[in-house]
């Protein structure tokens, strides 16, 4: 087992966001959250990444406690994430944005930065070859140089998922990877997540193109008002009158 989560609540004054919620994702998986809008999915992401230290409850990465460290570990430990607003340096290249997501790997420190010792230009050629990777990798190599900000929406979510594989994550949480896309850059997406599944990364993602989720996914679970009221495989959770009632409403 990858992920644990056990009883996870967190609440904001007298808003319950999250009540009780436990899962598990096995390594190797695509996991998604899915739910209506304030179900809770993106309280849970920031929990399980650091932002936000949940009120009670508490969840292992391989059997190792997570709960209450700081992004900056959970992305040293192994879980890095994307976010549904597009957040990268946009004054910065495609190639310099998923340098800074390496950072968490390298050894050099200010002096070795200060003095250009051997050992530094050593790792940063070593970062500048894995970052260029990695543009080829999404499909975005050819864009290395361009700023962020001038890159197509389609372009940018890559460039964020590059960044992200920078820090060489077990888990990968990608909140809303399709937000904004049309339908050839979903299928796009789609063949790049499998592929990054397939070369051992698991993945987690909260996604409302129910669509994609169904047919990309093994496993999912849903939240309603903070709570998970199923879990299963998409065929069992399509067929769920609980999941009906929450997205369509009790006739």
């Amino acid at each position: 087992m990858l992920l644990e989560i056990e009883n996870v609540s967190k609440h904001f004054g007298g808003l319950a966001a999250l009540t009780d919620v436990s899962l598990s994702i096995m390594k190797g998986e695509i996991y998604a959250l899915i739910g209506p809008n304030g179900a809770g999915k993106t309280t849970l992401f920031n929990v399980i990444t650091g932002i936000y230290r949940p009120d009670s409850g508490n969840f292992r990465l391989e059997g190792m406690e997570m709960a209450g460290k700081k992004p900056s570990m959970m992305a040293k430990s192994g879980i890095s994430r994307t976010f549904q607003n597009i957040r990268l340096f946009s004054n910065m290249t495609a190639m310099e944005n998923v340098m800074v997501g390496r950072h968490c790997r390298t050894k050099s420190g200010l002096l070795g930065a200060i003095f250009g010792s051997r050992e530094t230009r050593s790792e940063e050629k070593s970062v500048r070859e894995k970052a260029r990777h990695l543009l080829d990798y999404v499909g975005i190599e050819q864009h290395a140089q361009r700023l962020a900000k001038n890159l197509s929406y389609g372009d940018q979510r890559r460039l964020e998922i590059a960044r992200a594989l920078a820090t060489e994550p077990r888990l990968l949480a990608l909140d809303e990877p399709a937000a904004g896309m049309n339908h050839s850059e979903t299928d796009s997406l789609r063949n790049l997540l499998e592929t990054i599944r397939r070369d051992g990364t698991t993945l987690l993602l909260i996604e409302h193109d129910v669509k994609l989720v169904m047919g990309l996914c093994d496993r999912l679970s849903v939240l309603h008002f903070g709570k998970k009221i199923a879990e299963g495989t998409p065929s069992e959770i399509a067929g769920n009158p609980q999941v009906v009632e929450a997205y369509l409403g009790a006739p």
